[in-house]
Protein backbone atom coordinates (compact mmCIF):
# COMPACT_ATOMS: atom_id res chain seq x y z
CA UNK A 1 0.00 0.00 0.00
CA UNK A 2 1.21 3.31 -0.81
CA UNK A 3 1.98 5.66 2.74
CA UNK A 4 -0.72 8.07 2.81
CA UNK A 5 -1.20 10.70 5.43
CA UNK A 6 -4.43 12.65 6.30
CA UNK A 7 -4.90 15.16 3.28
CA UNK A 8 -8.42 16.67 4.26
CA UNK A 9 -9.22 19.01 6.47
CA UNK A 10 -12.28 17.74 8.82
CA UNK A 11 -14.68 20.12 7.74
CA UNK A 12 -14.02 18.98 4.01
CA UNK A 13 -14.50 15.32 5.09
CA UNK A 14 -17.82 16.01 6.81
CA UNK A 15 -18.49 17.91 4.23
CA UNK A 16 -18.20 14.85 1.97
CA UNK A 17 -19.86 12.70 4.37
CA UNK A 18 -22.98 14.67 5.01
CA UNK A 19 -23.27 14.45 0.72
CA UNK A 20 -23.02 10.99 -0.08
CA UNK A 21 -25.32 10.17 3.05
CA UNK A 22 -27.84 12.82 1.33
CA UNK A 23 -27.23 11.29 -2.11
CA UNK A 24 -27.93 7.59 -0.81
CA UNK A 25 -31.10 8.95 0.57
CA UNK A 26 -32.32 10.62 -2.18
CA UNK A 27 -31.28 7.78 -4.61
CA UNK A 28 -32.91 5.22 -2.00
CA UNK A 29 -36.39 6.87 -2.18
CA UNK A 30 -35.94 7.47 -6.02
CA UNK A 31 -35.55 3.41 -6.50
CA UNK A 32 -39.87 3.45 -5.55
CA UNK A 33 -40.08 5.72 -8.09
CA UNK A 34 -41.42 4.28 -11.52
CA UNK A 35 -38.68 6.08 -13.75
CA UNK A 36 -35.91 4.42 -10.92
CA UNK A 37 -36.88 1.16 -11.29
CA UNK A 38 -34.66 -1.16 -13.12
CA UNK A 39 -35.54 -1.97 -16.78
CA UNK A 40 -36.73 -5.57 -17.41
CA UNK A 41 -33.89 -5.55 -19.79
CA UNK A 42 -31.17 -3.64 -18.20
CA UNK A 43 -29.19 -6.82 -17.48
CA UNK A 44 -28.58 -10.47 -18.56
CA UNK A 45 -30.33 -13.13 -17.83
CA UNK A 46 -28.59 -16.48 -17.98
CA UNK A 47 -31.05 -19.71 -19.04
CA UNK A 48 -30.38 -22.77 -17.07
CA UNK A 49 -30.19 -26.38 -18.53
CA UNK A 50 -29.38 -25.69 -21.88
CA UNK A 51 -25.64 -26.01 -23.20
CA UNK A 52 -23.19 -22.99 -22.48
CA UNK A 53 -25.55 -21.17 -19.87
CA UNK A 54 -26.62 -18.90 -23.16
CA UNK A 55 -27.27 -15.23 -21.74
CA UNK A 56 -30.17 -13.14 -23.55
CA UNK A 57 -30.75 -9.64 -24.17
CA UNK A 58 -34.18 -8.42 -22.42
CA UNK A 59 -33.99 -4.48 -23.02
CA UNK A 60 -34.84 -4.45 -27.10
CA UNK A 61 -31.99 -2.69 -27.96
CA UNK A 62 -31.10 -3.22 -31.79
CA UNK A 63 -27.27 -4.58 -32.21
CA UNK A 64 -26.09 -6.27 -35.58
CA UNK A 65 -27.93 -8.90 -35.56
CA UNK A 66 -31.07 -9.83 -33.43
CA UNK A 67 -30.24 -12.54 -30.46
CA UNK A 68 -32.11 -15.31 -30.72
CA UNK A 69 -32.80 -17.60 -27.49
CA UNK A 70 -29.71 -20.35 -28.81
CA UNK A 71 -27.81 -17.77 -29.57
CA UNK A 72 -25.53 -15.12 -27.14
CA UNK A 73 -25.61 -11.62 -28.44
CA UNK A 74 -23.09 -10.83 -31.62
CA UNK A 75 -19.36 -10.22 -29.60
CA UNK A 76 -17.98 -6.77 -29.82
CA UNK A 77 -16.48 -5.58 -33.13
CA UNK A 78 -12.68 -5.50 -32.76
CA UNK A 79 -12.55 -1.88 -33.52
CA UNK A 80 -14.05 -1.26 -30.13
CA UNK A 81 -11.86 -4.02 -27.54
CA UNK A 82 -10.34 -1.36 -26.09
CA UNK A 83 -12.78 2.11 -26.79
CA UNK A 84 -12.10 5.80 -26.72
CA UNK A 85 -13.20 8.16 -24.20
CA UNK A 86 -16.35 10.00 -25.06
CA UNK A 87 -19.93 8.41 -25.32
CA UNK A 88 -20.45 10.01 -28.54
CA UNK A 89 -19.36 8.94 -31.90
CA UNK A 90 -17.76 5.44 -31.18
CA UNK A 91 -16.63 3.73 -34.33
CA UNK A 92 -19.74 1.16 -33.58
CA UNK A 93 -22.64 0.91 -31.86
CA UNK A 94 -23.01 -1.66 -28.71
CA UNK A 95 -25.03 -2.41 -26.57
CA UNK A 96 -24.87 -2.80 -22.53
CA UNK A 97 -25.61 -6.71 -22.93
CA UNK A 98 -22.54 -7.02 -25.66
CA UNK A 99 -20.55 -4.97 -22.99
CA UNK A 100 -21.28 -7.36 -20.17
CA UNK A 101 -21.72 -10.33 -22.26
CA UNK A 102 -18.98 -10.41 -24.62
CA UNK A 103 -16.48 -7.63 -23.21
CA UNK A 104 -15.33 -7.71 -19.21
CA UNK A 105 -16.73 -4.98 -17.71
CA UNK A 106 -18.59 -5.24 -14.50
CA UNK A 107 -22.18 -5.86 -13.60
CA UNK A 108 -23.79 -2.63 -13.77
CA UNK A 109 -26.72 -2.77 -15.41
CA UNK A 110 -28.15 0.44 -17.69
CA UNK A 111 -24.65 1.59 -17.06
CA UNK A 112 -22.79 -0.56 -19.38
CA UNK A 113 -24.15 0.77 -22.13
CA UNK A 114 -21.88 2.47 -24.89
CA UNK A 115 -18.24 2.08 -24.03
CA UNK A 116 -19.67 1.55 -20.35
CA UNK A 117 -17.83 4.96 -18.86
CA UNK A 118 -21.28 5.74 -17.51
CA UNK A 119 -20.30 3.35 -14.61
CA UNK A 120 -17.79 6.00 -13.12
CA UNK A 121 -14.95 3.46 -14.30
CA UNK A 122 -13.45 4.55 -17.84
CA UNK A 123 -14.43 2.70 -21.27
CA UNK A 124 -14.21 -0.78 -21.34
CA UNK A 125 -14.94 -2.97 -23.84
CA UNK A 126 -12.15 -6.51 -23.87
CA UNK A 127 -9.62 -4.13 -21.82
CA UNK A 128 -10.18 -1.30 -20.19
CA UNK A 129 -8.25 2.34 -19.80
CA UNK A 130 -7.90 1.26 -16.02
CA UNK A 131 -7.11 -2.46 -16.02
CA UNK A 132 -8.93 -3.13 -12.91
CA UNK A 133 -12.11 -1.97 -14.16
CA UNK A 134 -12.07 -5.28 -15.70
CA UNK A 135 -13.99 -7.94 -14.78
CA UNK A 136 -12.03 -11.73 -15.57
CA UNK A 137 -14.38 -13.94 -13.01
CA UNK A 138 -15.86 -16.07 -16.63
CA UNK A 139 -12.86 -17.60 -16.83
CA UNK A 140 -13.41 -19.72 -13.89
CA UNK A 141 -15.15 -21.86 -16.56
CA UNK A 142 -12.09 -23.20 -18.40
CA UNK A 143 -14.29 -23.93 -21.24
CA UNK A 144 -14.67 -20.38 -21.89
CA UNK A 145 -11.15 -19.25 -22.34
CA UNK A 146 -10.24 -19.47 -25.66
CA UNK A 147 -7.16 -17.39 -25.44
CA UNK A 148 -3.45 -18.31 -24.52
CA UNK A 149 -2.81 -15.04 -22.03
CA UNK A 150 -6.69 -16.58 -20.58
CA UNK A 151 -4.50 -18.46 -18.54
CA UNK A 152 -3.30 -15.65 -16.61
CA UNK A 153 -6.45 -13.57 -16.80
CA UNK A 154 -8.05 -15.78 -14.13
CA UNK A 155 -5.44 -17.84 -11.50
CA UNK A 156 -7.29 -19.94 -8.69
CA UNK A 157 -5.49 -19.92 -5.73
CA UNK A 158 -8.02 -22.19 -3.58
CA UNK A 159 -10.25 -25.06 -4.55
CA UNK A 160 -13.51 -23.17 -4.84
CA UNK A 161 -12.23 -20.33 -6.91
CA UNK A 162 -12.86 -17.69 -5.16
CA UNK A 163 -9.83 -16.36 -4.38
CA UNK A 164 -8.06 -15.84 -7.59
CA UNK A 165 -5.24 -13.86 -9.26
CA UNK A 166 -5.48 -11.46 -12.65
CA UNK A 167 -2.39 -9.91 -14.81
CA UNK A 168 -2.85 -7.29 -17.08
CA UNK A 169 -0.31 -5.62 -19.12
CA UNK A 170 0.80 -2.98 -21.93
CA UNK A 171 3.43 -2.45 -23.78
CA UNK A 172 3.30 1.32 -25.73
CA UNK A 173 5.25 2.57 -28.74
CA UNK A 174 4.33 5.84 -29.42
CA UNK A 175 6.49 8.44 -32.35
CA UNK A 176 5.65 11.72 -32.98
CA UNK A 177 6.92 14.29 -35.58
CA UNK A 178 6.13 17.85 -35.79
CA UNK A 179 7.21 19.77 -38.01
CA UNK A 180 6.88 23.28 -35.95
CA UNK A 181 6.29 22.39 -32.77
CA UNK A 182 3.77 24.88 -30.60
CA UNK A 183 2.97 26.85 -33.28
CA UNK A 184 6.87 27.55 -33.91
CA UNK A 185 7.61 29.02 -30.55
CA UNK A 186 9.57 25.76 -29.55
CA UNK A 187 11.95 26.44 -31.81
CA UNK A 188 13.21 22.11 -32.47
CA UNK A 189 11.86 22.44 -35.91
CA UNK A 190 11.56 19.08 -37.74
CA UNK A 191 11.37 17.26 -34.26
CA UNK A 192 11.21 13.18 -34.05
CA UNK A 193 10.24 11.98 -30.64
CA UNK A 194 10.14 8.35 -29.62
CA UNK A 195 8.71 6.85 -26.46
CA UNK A 196 8.32 3.69 -24.44
CA UNK A 197 6.43 2.49 -21.60
CA UNK A 198 5.35 -0.65 -19.80
CA UNK A 199 2.00 -0.81 -17.29
CA UNK A 200 1.97 -4.07 -15.72
CA UNK A 201 -0.47 -4.91 -12.73
CA UNK A 202 -1.96 -7.86 -10.39
CA UNK A 203 -5.57 -7.96 -9.67
CA UNK A 204 -5.64 -9.99 -6.27
CA UNK A 205 -9.38 -10.81 -5.43
CA UNK A 206 -9.57 -12.49 -1.75
CA UNK A 207 -13.64 -13.44 -2.23
CA UNK A 208 -16.12 -11.82 -3.80
CA UNK A 209 -16.04 -8.41 -1.08
CA UNK A 210 -11.88 -7.52 -1.21
CA UNK A 211 -9.35 -6.93 -3.91
CA UNK A 212 -5.93 -5.62 -3.76
CA UNK A 213 -4.61 -4.04 -7.11
CA UNK A 214 -0.79 -3.20 -8.07
CA UNK A 215 0.53 -1.92 -11.13
CA UNK A 216 4.35 -0.94 -12.17
CA UNK A 217 5.32 1.41 -14.48
CA UNK A 218 8.57 2.29 -16.19
CA UNK A 219 9.36 4.62 -19.67
CA UNK A 220 11.92 5.96 -21.82
CA UNK A 221 12.22 8.73 -24.98
CA UNK A 222 14.31 9.43 -27.40
CA UNK A 223 14.55 10.95 -30.67
CA UNK A 224 16.00 13.88 -32.61
CA UNK A 225 15.17 17.57 -31.98
CA UNK A 226 13.40 16.33 -29.15
CA UNK A 227 11.93 18.54 -26.26
CA UNK A 228 9.94 18.15 -23.20
CA UNK A 229 11.51 15.11 -21.51
CA UNK A 230 10.71 15.47 -17.88
CA UNK A 231 9.96 12.03 -15.61
CA UNK A 232 6.72 11.74 -17.39
CA UNK A 233 8.48 10.86 -20.29
CA UNK A 234 11.23 8.53 -18.68
CA UNK A 235 10.43 6.85 -15.88
CA UNK A 236 12.53 4.43 -13.64
CA UNK A 237 10.59 1.48 -12.29
CA UNK A 238 7.89 2.63 -9.51
CA UNK A 239 4.51 1.98 -8.44
CA UNK A 240 2.25 3.58 -10.49
CA UNK A 241 -1.25 2.17 -8.75
CA UNK A 242 -1.53 0.22 -5.56
CA UNK A 243 -5.17 0.68 -3.65
CA UNK A 244 -7.52 -2.05 -1.54
CA UNK A 245 -10.94 -1.74 -2.63
CA UNK A 246 -14.01 -3.35 -0.26
CA UNK A 247 -17.25 -4.06 -1.95
CA UNK A 248 -20.48 -4.68 -0.70
CA UNK A 249 -24.00 -4.35 -0.71
CA UNK A 250 -25.90 -1.22 0.77
CA UNK A 251 -28.98 0.15 0.41
CA UNK A 252 -29.74 -2.08 -2.25
CA UNK A 253 -26.42 -0.48 -4.28
CA UNK A 254 -23.80 -2.48 -5.23
CA UNK A 255 -21.53 -0.04 -3.07
CA UNK A 256 -17.46 -0.33 -2.89
CA UNK A 257 -14.30 1.93 -1.28
CA UNK A 258 -11.04 2.11 -2.77
CA UNK A 259 -8.16 3.29 -0.98
CA UNK A 260 -4.50 4.14 -2.31
CA UNK A 261 -2.83 5.38 -5.32
CA UNK A 262 -5.25 4.65 -8.45
CA UNK A 263 -6.26 5.50 -11.81
CA UNK A 264 -9.31 8.30 -11.78
CA UNK A 265 -11.62 8.61 -14.57
CA UNK A 266 -15.26 10.27 -13.44
CA UNK A 267 -15.72 13.29 -14.82
CA UNK A 268 -15.90 14.29 -18.47
CA UNK A 269 -13.10 13.21 -20.55
CA UNK A 270 -13.05 17.21 -21.61
CA UNK A 271 -12.58 18.42 -18.20
CA UNK A 272 -10.50 15.89 -16.49
CA UNK A 273 -8.38 12.35 -17.99
CA UNK A 274 -5.31 9.99 -18.17
CA UNK A 275 -2.60 11.88 -19.31
CA UNK A 276 -2.31 10.03 -22.68
CA UNK A 277 0.66 11.84 -24.34
CA UNK A 278 3.81 11.51 -21.95
CA UNK A 279 4.72 7.88 -21.08
CA UNK A 280 3.08 8.27 -17.21
CA UNK A 281 -0.31 8.01 -17.06
CA UNK A 282 -2.03 10.09 -14.17
CA UNK A 283 -2.76 8.89 -10.99
CA UNK A 284 -3.97 9.90 -7.55
CA UNK A 285 -3.68 9.06 -3.54
CA UNK A 286 -6.77 8.94 -1.45
CA UNK A 287 -10.15 7.37 -1.36
CA UNK A 288 -13.04 6.96 -3.65
CA UNK A 289 -16.31 5.48 -2.64
CA UNK A 290 -19.37 4.80 -4.80
CA UNK A 291 -22.92 3.27 -4.95
CA UNK A 292 -24.78 1.90 -7.77
CA UNK A 293 -28.53 1.14 -7.79
CA UNK A 294 -30.61 0.34 -11.33
CA UNK A 295 -30.82 3.84 -12.47
CA UNK A 296 -28.71 6.33 -10.08
CA UNK A 297 -25.34 6.03 -9.40
CA UNK A 298 -22.87 8.33 -6.99
CA UNK A 299 -19.58 8.89 -6.29
CA UNK A 300 -17.46 10.84 -4.12
CA UNK A 301 -13.52 11.37 -3.78
CA UNK A 302 -10.44 12.72 -1.81
CA UNK A 303 -7.28 12.97 -3.51
CA UNK A 304 -3.95 14.21 -4.02
CA UNK A 305 -1.85 13.60 -7.50
CA UNK A 306 1.09 11.47 -7.02
CA UNK A 307 4.27 13.35 -6.99
CA UNK A 308 6.04 11.58 -10.48
CA UNK A 309 8.93 14.00 -10.89
CA UNK A 310 11.14 11.50 -9.04
CA UNK A 311 14.05 9.70 -11.25
CA UNK A 312 15.26 7.15 -9.07
CA UNK A 313 13.69 3.67 -8.50
CA UNK A 314 10.46 3.70 -6.55
CA UNK A 315 11.11 6.95 -5.29
CA UNK A 316 7.73 8.79 -6.17
CA UNK A 317 5.22 9.86 -3.36
CA UNK A 318 2.57 12.07 -2.72
CA UNK A 319 2.10 16.01 -4.09
CA UNK A 320 0.25 17.17 -1.55
CA UNK A 321 0.60 20.72 -3.38
CA UNK A 322 -1.84 19.04 -5.62
CA UNK A 323 -5.78 17.76 -4.51
CA UNK A 324 -8.91 17.14 -6.40
CA UNK A 325 -11.98 16.28 -4.86
CA UNK A 326 -15.71 15.81 -5.18
CA UNK A 327 -18.36 14.25 -5.93
CA UNK A 328 -20.84 12.87 -9.02
CA UNK A 329 -24.59 11.73 -9.20
CA UNK A 330 -25.87 9.89 -12.31
CA UNK A 331 -29.24 9.06 -13.68
CA UNK A 332 -30.06 7.23 -16.29
CA UNK A 333 -34.14 8.33 -17.27
CA UNK A 334 -36.41 6.35 -18.58
CA UNK A 335 -35.77 4.39 -21.83
CA UNK A 336 -38.44 5.18 -25.03
CA UNK A 337 -38.20 4.90 -29.00
CA UNK A 338 -37.46 7.72 -31.14
CA UNK A 339 -37.44 7.27 -35.23
CA UNK A 340 -38.15 3.74 -34.79
CA UNK A 341 -35.12 3.25 -32.49
CA UNK A 342 -33.95 3.03 -29.01
CA UNK A 343 -33.85 6.33 -26.94
CA UNK A 344 -31.71 6.23 -23.84
CA UNK A 345 -29.84 8.93 -21.67
CA UNK A 346 -27.41 9.60 -19.02
CA UNK A 347 -27.56 12.89 -16.95
CA UNK A 348 -24.49 14.13 -14.50
CA UNK A 349 -24.62 16.15 -11.87
CA UNK A 350 -21.09 17.20 -10.37
CA UNK A 351 -18.88 19.29 -8.20
CA UNK A 352 -15.07 19.01 -8.93
CA UNK A 353 -12.84 20.75 -6.72
CA UNK A 354 -9.22 21.42 -7.16
CA UNK A 355 -6.03 23.44 -5.29
CA UNK A 356 -2.69 24.07 -6.82
CA UNK A 357 0.12 25.69 -5.52
CA UNK A 358 3.30 27.08 -7.07
CA UNK A 359 3.78 27.04 -11.05
CA UNK A 360 1.04 24.68 -11.26
CA UNK A 361 -1.24 26.92 -9.99
CA UNK A 362 -0.11 29.84 -12.24
CA UNK A 363 -1.99 32.71 -14.14
CA UNK A 364 -1.29 34.85 -16.98
CA UNK A 365 -0.32 38.51 -16.53
CA UNK A 366 0.72 40.83 -18.71
CA UNK A 367 4.29 40.42 -16.87
CA UNK A 368 4.14 37.24 -17.60
CA UNK A 369 3.04 33.89 -15.58
CA UNK A 370 2.37 34.93 -11.31
CA UNK A 371 2.90 31.93 -9.60
CA UNK A 372 0.13 31.45 -6.71
CA UNK A 373 -2.41 29.16 -4.77
CA UNK A 374 -5.31 28.30 -7.20
CA UNK A 375 -8.41 26.57 -6.02
CA UNK A 376 -11.08 26.24 -8.91
CA UNK A 377 -14.63 24.89 -7.37
CA UNK A 378 -16.40 23.62 -10.64
CA UNK A 379 -20.46 22.59 -10.51
CA UNK A 380 -21.19 20.90 -13.89
CA UNK A 381 -23.82 19.09 -15.98
CA UNK A 382 -23.90 16.64 -18.74
CA UNK A 383 -26.57 15.13 -20.49
CA UNK A 384 -25.50 12.97 -23.34
CA UNK A 385 -27.27 9.69 -24.75
CA UNK A 386 -29.15 8.21 -28.27
CA UNK A 387 -32.09 9.09 -29.41
CA UNK A 388 -32.72 6.95 -32.76
CA UNK A 389 -30.09 7.91 -35.37
CA UNK A 390 -28.97 10.81 -32.99
CA UNK A 391 -26.26 10.82 -30.76
CA UNK A 392 -25.46 13.98 -28.08
CA UNK A 393 -23.63 14.80 -25.56
CA UNK A 394 -24.41 18.70 -23.73
CA UNK A 395 -22.10 20.08 -20.87
CA UNK A 396 -21.88 23.17 -18.92
CA UNK A 397 -19.47 23.95 -16.16
CA UNK A 398 -19.10 27.20 -13.97
CA UNK A 399 -15.60 27.42 -12.14
CA UNK A 400 -15.82 29.58 -9.28
CA UNK A 401 -12.84 29.76 -6.45
CA UNK A 402 -9.63 31.77 -5.49
CA UNK A 403 -6.31 32.80 -6.33
CA UNK A 404 -3.41 34.22 -4.28
CA UNK A 405 -0.68 36.05 -5.49
CA UNK A 406 2.60 34.04 -4.02
CA UNK A 407 4.33 37.09 -3.19
CA UNK A 408 1.53 39.05 -2.02
CA UNK A 409 -0.80 36.80 -0.40
CA UNK A 410 -3.76 39.36 -2.71
CA UNK A 411 -6.77 37.53 -2.99
CA UNK A 412 -8.99 38.00 -6.14
CA UNK A 413 -11.65 35.25 -7.01
CA UNK A 414 -12.60 33.26 -10.02
CA UNK A 415 -16.19 33.60 -12.36
CA UNK A 416 -15.26 31.09 -15.27
CA UNK A 417 -17.27 28.94 -17.29
CA UNK A 418 -16.64 25.78 -19.79
CA UNK A 419 -19.53 24.98 -22.78
CA UNK A 420 -18.46 21.48 -24.31
CA UNK A 421 -21.57 20.14 -26.97
CA UNK A 422 -21.11 17.09 -29.35
CA UNK A 423 -24.26 16.45 -31.65
CA UNK A 424 -24.18 13.77 -34.66
CA UNK A 425 -25.98 11.51 -36.84
CA UNK A 426 -25.20 8.01 -37.49
CA UNK A 427 -26.41 6.74 -40.84
CA UNK A 428 -28.80 4.19 -39.77
CA UNK A 429 -27.99 0.48 -41.33
CA UNK A 430 -25.08 1.56 -43.21
CA UNK A 431 -22.53 -1.13 -43.46
CA UNK A 432 -19.86 1.70 -42.73
CA UNK A 433 -21.63 2.65 -39.47
CA UNK A 434 -21.03 6.02 -40.59
CA UNK A 435 -21.24 9.32 -38.07
CA UNK A 436 -21.41 12.78 -39.06
CA UNK A 437 -21.01 15.90 -36.23
CA UNK A 438 -20.00 18.80 -35.20
CA UNK A 439 -18.32 19.45 -32.12
CA UNK A 440 -18.14 23.11 -30.39
CA UNK A 441 -16.18 23.97 -27.24
CA UNK A 442 -16.14 27.84 -25.14
CA UNK A 443 -13.61 27.96 -22.49
CA UNK A 444 -13.50 31.75 -20.81
CA UNK A 445 -11.25 34.29 -21.22
CA UNK A 446 -10.53 36.68 -19.18
CA UNK A 447 -8.07 40.18 -19.20
CA UNK A 448 -4.46 39.45 -18.80
CA UNK A 449 -3.38 43.35 -17.79
CA UNK A 450 -6.04 43.57 -14.76
CA UNK A 451 -4.31 43.00 -11.20
CA UNK A 452 -7.75 42.97 -9.34
CA UNK A 453 -10.75 41.64 -10.03
CA UNK A 454 -12.53 38.51 -11.01
CA UNK A 455 -10.59 35.60 -12.62
CA UNK A 456 -12.23 35.08 -16.14
CA UNK A 457 -10.16 32.67 -17.31
CA UNK A 458 -11.23 28.57 -16.76
CA UNK A 459 -8.44 26.09 -16.62
CA UNK A 460 -8.40 22.25 -17.25
CA UNK A 461 -5.04 21.51 -15.48
CA UNK A 462 -5.80 17.97 -15.28
CA UNK A 463 -4.75 16.36 -18.86
CA UNK A 464 -8.46 16.15 -20.50
CA UNK A 465 -8.76 13.44 -23.56
CA UNK A 466 -5.82 14.33 -26.17
CA UNK A 467 -8.46 14.16 -29.25
CA UNK A 468 -11.06 15.44 -27.84
CA UNK A 469 -9.88 19.19 -28.90
CA UNK A 470 -7.06 19.23 -30.71
CA UNK A 471 -4.45 16.43 -31.71
CA UNK A 472 -1.59 18.18 -31.52
CA UNK A 473 -2.21 19.29 -28.32
CA UNK A 474 -0.68 22.84 -29.34
CA UNK A 475 -4.50 24.42 -27.96
CA UNK A 476 -5.65 23.67 -24.15
CA UNK A 477 -9.39 24.62 -22.95
CA UNK A 478 -8.85 27.98 -22.02
CA UNK A 479 -9.94 31.10 -23.62
CA UNK A 480 -10.94 29.23 -26.42
CA UNK A 481 -13.64 29.10 -28.97
CA UNK A 482 -13.57 25.88 -31.09
CA UNK A 483 -15.99 24.84 -34.08
CA UNK A 484 -15.34 20.99 -35.18
CA UNK A 485 -17.33 19.14 -37.74
CA UNK A 486 -16.35 15.36 -37.74
CA UNK A 487 -17.00 12.33 -39.85
CA UNK A 488 -16.21 8.55 -38.73
CA UNK A 489 -16.49 5.25 -40.74
CA UNK A 490 -15.66 2.33 -39.70
CA UNK A 491 -14.69 0.24 -42.96
CA UNK A 492 -14.39 -3.24 -42.15
CA UNK A 493 -15.01 -4.56 -38.42
CA UNK A 494 -11.34 -4.01 -37.34
CA UNK A 495 -10.36 -0.59 -39.14
CA UNK A 496 -11.88 3.07 -38.57
CA UNK A 497 -11.41 6.22 -39.77
CA UNK A 498 -12.07 9.83 -38.90
CA UNK A 499 -12.08 13.55 -40.25
CA UNK A 500 -11.79 16.44 -38.18
CA UNK A 501 -11.77 19.89 -38.70
CA UNK A 502 -11.45 22.28 -35.89
CA UNK A 503 -11.77 25.68 -36.24
CA UNK A 504 -10.17 27.45 -33.07
CA UNK A 505 -10.61 31.54 -32.00
CA UNK A 506 -9.59 33.12 -28.67
CA UNK A 507 -12.76 34.25 -26.51
CA UNK A 508 -10.87 37.14 -24.86
CA UNK A 509 -8.36 39.25 -26.88
CA UNK A 510 -6.93 40.60 -23.86
CA UNK A 511 -6.32 37.18 -22.68
CA UNK A 512 -3.09 34.47 -24.03
CA UNK A 513 -3.33 32.00 -26.38
CA UNK A 514 -2.94 28.94 -24.14
CA UNK A 515 -1.32 25.72 -24.60
CA UNK A 516 -1.50 22.35 -22.09
CA UNK A 517 1.48 23.85 -19.75
CA UNK A 518 0.53 27.26 -19.50
CA UNK A 519 0.06 30.35 -22.29
CA UNK A 520 1.76 31.31 -25.39
CA UNK A 521 4.67 33.98 -25.49
CA UNK A 522 5.14 35.54 -28.91
CA UNK A 523 7.60 37.66 -30.28
CA UNK A 524 5.41 40.65 -31.08
CA UNK A 525 1.73 41.27 -29.78
CA UNK A 526 -1.15 39.15 -31.34
CA UNK A 527 -3.87 41.25 -31.88
CA UNK A 528 -6.56 39.12 -33.45
CA UNK A 529 -8.76 36.64 -32.32
CA UNK A 530 -8.81 33.84 -34.86
CA UNK A 531 -6.13 31.38 -34.19
CA UNK A 532 -6.22 28.91 -37.29
CA UNK A 533 -7.63 25.51 -37.81
CA UNK A 534 -6.18 22.12 -37.67
CA UNK A 535 -8.07 19.35 -40.13
CA UNK A 536 -6.72 16.28 -39.00
CA UNK A 537 -7.61 12.35 -39.67
CA UNK A 538 -7.15 9.05 -37.19
CA UNK A 539 -6.63 5.62 -38.18
CA UNK A 540 -7.30 3.02 -35.70
CA UNK A 541 -6.62 -0.07 -36.84
CA UNK A 542 -7.38 -3.00 -33.80
CA UNK A 543 -4.89 -5.89 -35.56
CA UNK A 544 -6.12 -8.69 -33.26
CA UNK A 545 -7.27 -9.22 -29.60
CA UNK A 546 -3.95 -7.75 -28.50
CA UNK A 547 -2.37 -5.31 -30.88
CA UNK A 548 -3.55 -2.25 -31.54
CA UNK A 549 -2.16 0.50 -34.49
CA UNK A 550 -3.37 3.92 -34.05
CA UNK A 551 -1.93 7.28 -36.45
CA UNK A 552 -2.67 10.80 -36.16
CA UNK A 553 -1.59 13.49 -38.70
CA UNK A 554 -2.70 17.24 -38.63
CA UNK A 555 -1.97 20.49 -40.69
CA UNK A 556 -2.85 23.47 -38.22
CA UNK A 557 -3.07 26.52 -40.23
CA UNK A 558 -2.42 29.55 -38.23
CA UNK A 559 -4.13 32.78 -38.85
CA UNK A 560 -2.49 35.97 -40.74
CA UNK A 561 -2.75 37.98 -37.40
CA UNK A 562 -0.71 34.77 -35.34
CA UNK A 563 1.56 34.63 -38.16
CA UNK A 564 2.84 38.41 -37.74
CA UNK A 565 2.71 37.62 -34.37
CA UNK A 566 5.51 35.01 -34.88
CA UNK A 567 3.26 32.11 -35.00
CA UNK A 568 3.76 29.53 -37.51
CA UNK A 569 2.14 26.77 -39.26
CA UNK A 570 2.90 22.93 -38.87
CA UNK A 571 2.38 19.45 -39.59
CA UNK A 572 1.68 16.66 -37.35
CA UNK A 573 2.31 13.27 -37.05
CA UNK A 574 1.99 10.34 -34.21
CA UNK A 575 2.16 6.35 -34.24
CA UNK A 576 0.86 4.81 -31.44
CA UNK A 577 1.26 0.97 -31.54
CA UNK A 578 0.11 -1.36 -28.44
CA UNK A 579 0.54 -4.67 -27.06
CA UNK A 580 -1.94 -5.15 -24.17
CA UNK A 581 -3.26 -8.14 -22.17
Amino acid sequence: MVRLRSHASLTGKQRLHRALLLASAVASSALSMPCAMAEPGAATQKRVGQPGSVYLPQDRERIVVTPSASQPPPPLPPVVLYPHANPVGQPVRTTGVQGRVSGHQYDWGVFNRGNGEAAGFGPVGEYGVAPWAEDWSRLRDKSKRKDPFDLIKYIALNESGSIWLSFSGETRLRNWFESRPNLGTQHNNDSGRFAVRNLYGADLHLGSHVRLFGQLVNADAAGWNGYGYGSTYRKRLDAQQAFIETKWSMLGAKSGFMFGRQQFLDAPSYMLYNRETPNVPLSWNGFRAYMVWPRIRIDGWDFVQTNDSQNKMFHDTENYNTRLYGFNMTWAPPDGRFMGDRYNSFLDVFYVGYKLSGSSGAIATAKGNQNGSNTRNNFGVRWHGIAGPFEFSLGGIWQGGVFKYAKTNQSRNVNAFALNTLVGYRIPHDHFHTFAGLQTDVYSGGNARKTSGAIGTYISPFNPQTNYLDTTTYMTGSNLISVAPLIRTTFLKSLSFQVKYPLFWRYSPNDPVYKSSGSYSFPYQFKGKFVGMAPQASLAWQINRHLSWTQYVSRFMTSNALNRAGGSSGTYYQSNFVFRF
